[in-house]
């Protein structure tokens, strides 16, 4: 956290690792560093809510590990093949308390649906057609190299 290679050194306080946690100034973090979502100790450190970003356990059943260490519930953070989707501004009422893993989709369409809902609600939307435009993300190449996916998956993202 100190140092990185975007926003360079951290100036404002303090920075330490201490018993498994990131201290910046007053602010003690409990960090994990497990492969395994059922090793990490949620309820120990007090966290009830799970944000599942790693892009790896996008499913109800993968997700669901999170709840052997403790947590009540799952966010999972892209679009699921089995967890129910909800979107604030768009569906976000149908939510289920009893539900212990869902997916709030994509970032894209956080950002793109409750738009959308707007304006097909008040005017109707015949087609559309939308493109997406982000930073490099940690599975991209940043460079052309060999890709074991789809040949494109190879191209430099820079």
């Amino acid at each position: 956290f100190k140092y990185d290679s975007t926003h360079g050194v951290w100036k404002d306080s303090e920075v330490k690792q201490e018993g498994g946690k990131l201290i910046i100034g007053n602010l003690h973090i409990t960090v994990f560093h497990e492969r395994d979502p059922t090793a990490i100790k949620w309820g120990d450190a007090g966290a009830d809510y799970v944000v599942e970003s790693t892009g790896v356990f996008t499913t109800i059943d993968k997700a669901s590990a999170h709840l052997q260490g403790g947590a009540k519930r799952v966010i999972i953070s892209a679009p699921s093949a089995d967890a129910p989707m909800f979107v604030m501004g768009v569906n976000h009422e149908k939510y289920d308390n009893s539900l212990k893993v869902v997916s709030n989709a994509s970032c894209t369409t956080n950002c793109l649906a409750p738009i959308a809902k707007v304006i097909n609600d008040n005017f109707g939307i015949v087609e559309g057609l939308m493109s997406t435009v982000h930073a490099v993300t940690a599975t991209q190449k940043t460079v052309d190299g060999p890709s074991g996916k789809l040949w494109r998956d190879g191209r430099g993202a820079s």
